[in-house]
């Protein structure tokens, strides 16, 4: 497990900030053996109504964006998008992330948020991953959640392997790397 002075010398991450205190704020930085990732301002709220009057199946190879409606706090003013009860959004990390080669990292929703219900899904950045991680926050309340625009929301942990892998991610060439904006699902 990479500890603080590793992530800042092996790890590229943009913008990289050091863990302060800031009153009032969801932390976020470089913490003991991890990472603080924000949450950036720009949001994709899963509706479960749909909008043509189908019973709306959620279905990952074909995934409609019909279902998502994009909220955008910077331009709104908004400090924070509410997520309706028992649904989720889509959202992207402010942070910019490069893996290496020979590390795996795992990103673990923060506590602030966990405790409250919300939930963060992000699977494993493989060796070489790199771009800006699309998040998944779900509300398993039955009441409706804020989620704090530009304020910390997960924690990466990253895994150093004895070696590097034989084929990275970027060698794959997987669908996800360098990902523009907030991605939807994609199969190939």
């Amino acid at each position: 497990m990479l500890c603080d002075s590793q992530i800042r010398r092996l790890v590229r991450i943009e913008p990289f900030e050091d863990a302060v205190k800031r009153p009032g704020r969801i932390s976020y930085g470089v913490s003991s053996y991890g990472y603080d990732v924000r949450v950036g301002s720009r949001f994709k709220v899963f509706t479960p109504t749909p909008r043509h009057g189908d019973v709306a199946v959620v279905d990952p190879k074909r995934f409609s964006d019909d279902f998502m409606v994009e909220v955008d706090t910077a331009k709104t003013g908004a400090e924070y998008v509410i997520i309706p009860p028992n649904s989720f959004a889509l959202c992207e990390t402010v942070e910019f992330v490069e893996v290496p080669r020979d590390v795996l990292a795992i990103c673990v929703g923060k506590s602030t948020y966990a405790r409250c219900g919300l939930i963060v899904n992000v699977t494993p950045l493989e060796p070489e991953w790199r771009g800006r991680i699309t998040l998944e926050i779900s509300n398993t309340t039955p009441l409706p959640a804020r989620v704090y625009a530009n304020e910390g929301i997960a924690q990466l942990v990253f895994l150093k392997a004895e070696m590097a892998c034989e084929r990275s991610y970027a060698d794959k060439g997987g669908k996800y790397q360098d990902q523009e904006g907030l991605t939807l699902p994609k199969v190939d």
